[in-house]
This record gives structure tokens, sequence and C-alpha cells, in this order.
């Protein structure tokens, strides 16, 4: 009788806090994070990649082995996140697939790994990509002189129908690399932290540094199909005796993926601690009037709306980012899709922000956020600080 009794206020109690503290008692399963991450290993199946000189060794299983290798190491260090491989065997996955893996899953970072290739073996390095136009003239968008770019996307050409495919590009085609002068780059900034993280420990491997060792920015279909921060590693040359040998190495491939976890962990502890930082301190806010109905014409600029005339002025407030490029962009340029805007440059950056709405509150940026996705797929919440703009989770 009494221990039926006890185990009534046990029970009692128990709900009491549940009722009392229920926030404290989820959060820490509903903390933010890197969640996701999906590794690519580059070609695959028909397509070889690069082969070495001996025209035995493939690209194609050097980069699968690398990947399984960084991807378990992941998972021992991290059993909550999700590992996802674009392929774990010698498969043929068209670029397109290859995106959509990451963005079904809604990967927070995706990683391609691949060797490079030269006609001469003295080239040699490690060297990592982000999506953007490249800043060497020898590989201007314009000149036809992109030979990582045109190498890696080439692989469209492999495929029954690329051009309907990958809307009638053609990478033989120096002219339809100008498109990726338009294109969204809305994870810019997160992408370039992880390929410094990447440069960083890639160099404490026994790839010799080289004048290709380093951060690039090149226009890879691949980069820019995900929405999500994304880089494509070149992990040394298979042309170039040096690094062939690391590569062809059990332990020299296990030491290349230990680099890449040590870089995935440090950018990882950054990623983290800035998404649980900008919900710590977001602002309560009050509610704004409801959206428009989904019939009414696509606000081609903010500015319009009486509320956002009050806060012309305003230095700090929300809106959507709908791209980041390197060049500056006037309201009415086509490529606006009809939406003015506000183009935020921080210091010593080569990337303008493109921020469509300025509300004082958050939730004014998310009643247009819908309708300014139907032109912008990836566009996010931002708040913009003077020349800082910040996404929002």
């Amino acid at each position: 009788m009494m221990r039926n009794l006890y185990l009534f206020i046990y029970i009692i109690i128990a709900l009491l806090l549940l009722a009392a503290f229920p926030f404290e008692l989820v959060a820490n399963d509903k903390s933010l994070g890197l969640k996701t991450v999906v590794i690519d290993a580059g070609h695959g199946g028909k397509d070889p990649g690069g082969v070495a000189k001996d025209r035995r060794t493939y690209e194609k299983n050097l980069v699968l082995d690398i990947a399984k290798r960084f991807g378990q190491k992941i998972k021992e260090k991290y059993p909550d996140v999700k590992v996802i491989y674009t392929r774990s065997t010698d498969v043929y996955i068209t670029l397109n697939e290859r995106a959509a893996i990451a963005n079904r899953n809604n990967a927070d970072l995706f990683i391609s790994i691949h060797t490079n290739a030269n006609n001469s073996p003295s080239v040699h390095g490690a060297s990592v990509h982000i999506l953007g136009q490249s800043r060497d003239p020898k590989r201007d968008l314009y000149a036809g002189k992109m030979d990582v770019s045109r190498r890696e996307n080439s692989v469209i050409l492999l495929e029954d129908d690329y051009s309907t495919d990958y809307q009638g590009f053609d990478p033989t085609s120096p002219e339809s690399f100008i498109f990726f002068n338009l294109m969204q780059n809305a994870y810019y900034e997160q992408s370039v932290l992880f390929a410094s993280k990447v440069d960083e420990f890639l160099r404490k491997t026994d790839f010799a540094v080289s004048s290709y060792t380093g951060i690039h920015q090149d226009p890879f279909w691949l980069l820019w199909k995900t929405a999500m921060p994304a880089v494509l590693l070149e992990l040394g040359f298979i042309s170039n005796p040096g690094d062939l040998k690391v590569l062809t190495s059990a332990a020299g491939r296990d030491d290349i993926a230990a680099k890449l976890l040590a870089a995935f962990t440090s950018f990882k502890t950054s990623y983290d601690a800035s998404l649980n930082a900008q919900t710590a301190s977001a602002p309560v806010e009050s509610p704004t009037p409801a959206p428009a109905p989904a019939s009414a014409p696509v606000v081609a600029s903010v500015k319009t709306d009486e509320a956002v005339k009050a806060e012309s002025d305003l230095n700090v407030y929300y809106g959507v980012q709908i791209m980041g490029l390197g060049r500056l962009l006037k309201n009415g340029d086509p490529a606006l899709k009809g939406f003015e805007i506000q183009a935020v440059k921080a210091p010593g950056s080569n990337i303008y922000k493109y921020v469509t709405g300025k509300f004082q509150n958050r939730e004014g940026a998310a009643n247009i956020l819908p309708v300014v996705k139907k032109k912008f797929p990836e566009a996010f919440l931002v708040k913009v600080e003077g020349d800082t703009v910040n996404r929002l989770r």
C-alpha cells in the first residue's frame, strides 16, 4: 500500500516537472548544428575520371576510397551526424543527381572529392574549389582556358540527353560559362570558411605545396546546383609521380581522410556556434500583417509597402537574400527578376549580397519569402547590420 502511494507521489512530481520545465527537458535534443553531410566521390562507372600513366590507376577508385574513409571517421567522431554518399560503389551518377541527393536530404554541407590531372607530370599539389568566377586571368570565364572546370563539367557529355537536362549548357563552349556570372551563391561565406579549413589541413599532408595549392573560385555546375555550403576538392595530381605515390598508398589516403576530418571538426564547431548564437540572440518581435494572397501580383519592390517606407533609413533591418555576386547590379537589371534590392558589400570582400525587403522585424521578411522563392528558390532570410549580412535559421 505504502509502495503504491510513493509511486503515485513520484508520478505527480514528474508530471509537475514536465509542466514547469518543458523547454529545458528537450532543449539538448533540439539544439541546432550541422546534422547532415553529403560526401560525393567524383566520377564512377563508365566515367573513370583521371587515369594515371600506368593506365590501371583510376581517379574514380582513389576518390571513392578516400570518401568512404572520411565518412567513416565522421561517423565515429559524430554519431549524431548523418553521412550520405552520392555513391558507395563503382557506379555512374549524373551531376544533376549528385546535387539532387544533397538537396533532397537537406544537407548542411556538400563535399565533392576528386583528383587533378595535367599533361605535364611536374604539376602537383592539392587545391580547394568553391563556386564563383575565377580571379586568375588565365582561367577567365570568357577566355575559355578553364581546364579544371571544363574537365569536371565535361562529364555532362556522357549523358544521353545533356542538352535538355542541363538547359542547353555545353561544357565545350566558352559561351556557356557566361551564365555563371548571374549564378546565385547564397552560401558563399560558409563555403569559404570550410574551404579555408580544408586548405589549412591539406597543407599538412604529404602533398607538396605548389602554385595550385590554395582556394580557387570556379564555375562548377555541381556546386551551382547544391543549395548548401559546398566545395570541390582536387586531392593532388594523378599525373604527378609524387602526388600519385600519396594517393596509391592506403596510409596516404587515410592521412588525407584524417586531415579532412580535422577540417570538418573545425568547421562544425564554428557552424554550430554560429547557429546557436543566432537562436539565442533572436529578439522577440511583434507580429506583422499576414502576407498578401497567392493571387496577388509579385511584389517587385518591397519598398512600396507602407511599413517599409517608414524603415528606409534603418541601418539594421530584416530582408531576404536572393543572391551573391562578384559584380554590382543595379535595380532594373534582368538578373533581379523584377525585385528591388539593397546591394550590401562588406569591407575587404569582393562579393555583393543582394537583399530584397527592409523590415523592422523577422516576420515582415518571412512574409515575403514564399513570393521571393518562386523566382529565387534558394533565397533565405537575413538580418542586415550596416555592411554585415547574417543568415537567419
